[in-house]
């Protein structure tokens, strides 16, 4: 009877342990779960924590609500004016309706990347489809697949219950026949600007320079004007020191100034002048008292 007893006790314990482990499951906090009765939805988008289902009867399928990442193949593009490009981006998505990721991929993350793919490829295609090559270049990348993310969204998210957040371009090549037509407009475009650069130097320059030059009349003319001022100031102060002095002793004055034109005839030792021996020239000369005579002459020898 003991033994019975035992064993019932065991059995029993057993069989709530199944029934726990079967009744009971978790659903974590990057998940999101549905619940299914015979393959057929019955709870939809099952928050985190523990929870309680029927067992056999109910099912659980749990799926990652993390950001997830497909690389996309590689690709060709033609551009508005039918030129090639070669692209290779990837996307960031995301299950945002369990239920409708459930009925459209079965739960199975390889089917909705295999359904993901090719509408990127339609969307990127239609993209760059609606731009020339020289808009592909010029913008920037993230601007550029602004357009195409929310389009994939708002369609991903009715189809498969999964949210597109971003689709990312990591290169953009030309094929070999494109990468020199390319370069040549590349390199004819910054030909053309380094010419307006230097033709607008230059007119800044002729602009700076005839600044300057106009400056620099200016500033002479000032200079000019200031040194007349000056030297008419200091040719007015001279004639009133000479009229002054001249005043004080007129004959004393006219024989100084006489001294100086006798200097001045005879510095040069070649000079020659022929005058009349009572010229007005020699009046201080001849006028010169008799015990004279000789200093005079001596003074007219040392000025020849």
């Amino acid at each position: 009877m003991i033994n019975n007893r035992s064993l019932l006790i065991v059995g029993g314990l057993a069989v709530v342990a199944w029934l726990a482990s079967n009744s009971l499951y978790v659903v974590d906090e990057t998940e999101r779960a549905v619940k299914l009765r015979f393959g057929e939805v019955i709870e939809e988008n099952i928050e985190p924590g523990l929870h309680v289902k029927v067992p056999i009867t109910n099912t659980i399928r749990k799926f990652d609500t993390r950001l997830l990442t497909l690389d996309t193949d590689t690709s060709r593009y033609l551009t508005r004016e039918q030129k090639a490009v070669i692209v290779d981006s990837y996307v960031k998505w995301q299950v945002v309706n369990p239920t409708l990721y459930y009925e459209a991929t079965a739960g199975d993350e390889m089917m909705a990347v295999r359904l993901i793919q090719p509408r990127v490829d339609e969307s990127l295609r239609n993209a760059f489809g609606r731009l020339n090559l020289q808009q592909i270049i010029a913008e920037r990348r993230d601007d550029l697949m602004t357009g195409p993310t929310k389009e994939l969204d708002k369609l991903m998210r009715d189809e498969l219950g999964v949210a597109i957040r971003d689709i990312r371009i990591k290169r953009i090549d030309l094929p070999e026949d494109v990468s020199a037509a390319v370069f040549e407009r590349m390199r004819s475009e910054r030909e053309r600007e380094a010419r307006e650069w230097r033709a607008q130097g230059q007119e800044e320059a002729e602009r700076i320079r005839a600044n300057a030059d106009r400056r620099r009349q200016v500033l002479l003319a000032q200079a000019r004007e200031r040194a007349e001022t000056l030297r008419g100031e200091g040719d007015a102060e001279a004639a009133r020191i000479y009229s002054n002095a001249y005043e004080q002793d007129a004959e004393f004055f006219a024989f100084w100034r006489s001294l100086n034109a006798y200097r001045k005839s005879f510095d040069n030792g070649e000079n020659l002048m022929v005058l009349k021996p009572d010229s007005e020239f020699f009046r201080y000369l001849n006028s010169a008292m008799p015990g004279a005579d000789s200093a005079a002459g001596a003074d007219a020898a040392g000025a020849q």
